[in-house]
């Protein structure tokens, strides 16, 4: 069963698939410098494994966000419905998950390496995006995608 519950006062998250997963305590136990800087993903280098068909972008914001304004690409599943989509996602590619700052990217990056995938969060935050991908960026961006 998959969930939150408490025990002794703390609460602990609980994974409901069996192979393949990681317990979120496990995954702190062995948590040093080298997870901390890998668990990040600089703007360029998205852009250029996304280009390369190497990752995949998952935008998790609020379903009313992505309404209001969206990315051209990508793939858009909602944080609090992405513990029922995961069969959505391609465990062979690294998923880099977006929103405007990094703080609920994070989170999905978090639950995604306890569910078996490869995951990074961008730190540059899907604000830094827009604001790269502006005039000859976003031409020269959607012709390499499109390719």
């Amino acid at each position: 069963m998959r969930g939150w519950k408490s025990l002794f006062g703390v609460v602990v998250m609980t994974l409901g698939l069996q192979a393949q997963t990681l317990e979120l305590g496990s995954y702190l136990e062995r948590f040093d410098y080298k997870e901390r800087e890998e668990m990040k993903i600089k703007l360029a280098e998205a852009l250029a494994l996304y280009e390369a068909g190497e990752a995949e972008i998952l935008d998790i914001r609020f379903q009313e966000e992505w309404e209001v304004w969206r990315l051209g690409f990508g793939k858009h599943i909602p944080l609090p419905e992405l513990p029922g989509r995961l069969g959505e996602l391609d465990k062979k590619r690294l998923i880099i998950t977006i929103c405007p700052h990094y703080d609920r990217a994070l989170m999905a990056r978090l639950y995604l390496v306890t569910q078996g995938f490869k995951a990074r969060y961008l730190s540059d935050g899907m604000l830094g995006m827009v604001g790269y991908l502006r005039g000859a960026n976003a031409k020269e961006f959607l012709e390499e995608i499109k390719r």
